[in-house]
């Protein structure tokens, strides 16, 4: 592969990265702006949990028809098109808006945000080999933390000094200007199909059953574990502000750092375990361990921490349980969308990693609703929250013993016969900035046929 190719693989990358700082952004306002909200529209915790559960309604939909539709269409597109509608979505909030108009947008933007992980992810594994793509993966799933690190303080301070309204039209903005950005240098990956030889490209072309690969017990497992995941994400994005203010009682303009700590921890998380795992396949540790293991033993700590969140005293030992709770479990997403890259056959991956979406999103769909329930009939606020907590550490803890128990890529991978010739470690580097190589120690990497750069 030539190294102008290698670089616009990375500038794609980057780009992607972007991209989901733009989305997690766009997902986290609601929550830091939940208290000025309720107060304005006058919502009670179970009115402002159905606008947190909206965002999800048509997430799932979404995502799975637009897996199948990038099996057709270029992402180069269809990435274009989902930023467009992310920043539509906010503009109406500039203006006085009802709770109809506040659930309506959160609606629309979750059917623009429903396939943005499977098919962001999908647009660069068109540029990287099975190998070498746990590292990409992590620098792009890691973006939806940064954005959320680093958006956070500077929306809430937007709220704090122009009000709410203000945070949501900021993000319209940026929207475009990524539009911009990827209008000019977004690009269509050619691994799968250009770069491949006849005999090998007939291969890239192998499809598997529907019913075999949606009951792969590994796939199962991944998304059970990622369930427990989003169900807390979903808690963080839409109440972490909220449980910050009414249930620990700290003021609105400290909510911006405190509530962006998850994030931060999501995004170390996320880093380390994609540099671990590619690390252990790099010497030849098997991906049953590498991802399976590894990935399910993250959401089984997270869940832990948060089913201890109703049994410790003190501020800060909460903020310390949740921060874990929410940044530990971040590592499945990784996990689980390289398990399917690895053995899902190229031409039904996209439809895979949008499902997998799909189901993790149906979480979702119900945390915030159900915690605003629990708050609403709870005694105090914070009895609400730390029951709310508890019920999502018990959900992650079993989600987690899935994982770790059923999770096997390898056995699925060679039922396949998808495995073939091993990658050499200069053979890998050519794939990994210089900056990034000492990440990746001379082993040989095994690797499916037609994808080894040359």
């Amino acid at each position: 592969m030539r190294a102008s190719d290698r670089s616009r693989a990375w500038i794609v990358v980057v780009l992607l990265f972007m991209f989901m700082v733009i989305n997690f952004a766009d997902k986290a306002v609601i929550g830091i702006a939940a208290v000025p909200i309720m107060q304005e529209l006058q919502l009670g915790p179970r009115q402002f949990g159905l606008v947190g559960s909206s965002f999800y309604l048509l997430f799932a939909v979404s995502s799975v028809a637009t897996g199948f539709l990038v099996n057709r269409v270029q992402t180069r597109w269809v990435l274009l098109a989902m930023s467009f509608i992310w920043a539509l979505t906010q503009f109406p909030m500039i203006g006085s808006v009802g709770l109809e108009t506040l659930v309506a947008c959160r609606i629309a933007l979750g059917i623009g945000e429903g396939p943005t992980a499977p098919v962001a992810l999908h647009s660069a594994y068109k540029w990287f080999p099975n190998e070498v793509r746990t590292l990409p993966t992590a620098v792009i799933l890691q973006g939806g933390a940064i954005g959320v690190l680093v958006a956070l303080p500077l929306l809430n301070w937007i709220i704090v000094r122009w009000t709410w309204h203000w945070a949501f039209g900021t993000l319209g903005l940026v929207g475009l200007v990524w539009c911009a950005l990827w209008l000019v240098f977004g690009r269509e990956g050619a691994l799968d199909t250009e770069s491949a030889k006849p005999k090998e490209a007939a291969q890239s072309s192998l499809r598997v059953g529907y019913a075999q690969l949606l009951l792969s017990p590994t796939i199962l497992a991944c998304w059970a574990a990622s369930f427990g995941a989003n169900w807390a994400l979903s808690l963080a994005l839409s109440w972490q502000g909220a449980y910050l203010a009414k249930g620990l009682g700290l003021a609105q303009s400290s909510i911006g750092f405190l509530g962006a700590l998850p994030a931060g921890g999501s995004a170390v998380a996320m880093l380390a375990t994609g540099w671990h795992s590619q690390r252990l396949l790099s010497r030849g540790v098997s991906s049953r361990v590498a991802r399976g293991i590894l990935g399910g033993l993250s959401v089984v700590l997270g869940g832990a921490a948060l089913a201890l969140l109703p049994y410790v005293p003190g501020i800060p030992v909460k903020i310390a349980l949740t921060t874990l709770g929410v940044a530990l479990p971040s590592a499945i997403y990784i996990i689980s969308n390289a398990v399917v890259g690895e053995i899902t056959p190229v031409a039904q991956r996209g439809a895979l990693l949008a499902i997998g979406t799909a189901v993790a999103s149906s979480a979702g769909l119900l945390a915030p609703y159900v915690m605003g329930s629990v708050i609403e009939s709870a005694t105090t606020p914070l009895d609400g929250f730390n029951t709310g907590f508890f019920m999502c550490g018990v959900i992650m803890l079993v989600g987690g013993v899935i994982a770790i128990a059923f999770a096997n890529p390898e056995r699925e991978a060679k039922r396949r016969s998808r495995r073939g010739r091993p990658l050499t470690h200069a053979q890998a580097e050519k794939w990994i900035p210089g900056s990034m190589r000492s990440l990746s120690p001379g082993r040989a990497l095994r690797g499916p046929r037609g994808i080894t750069p040359e």
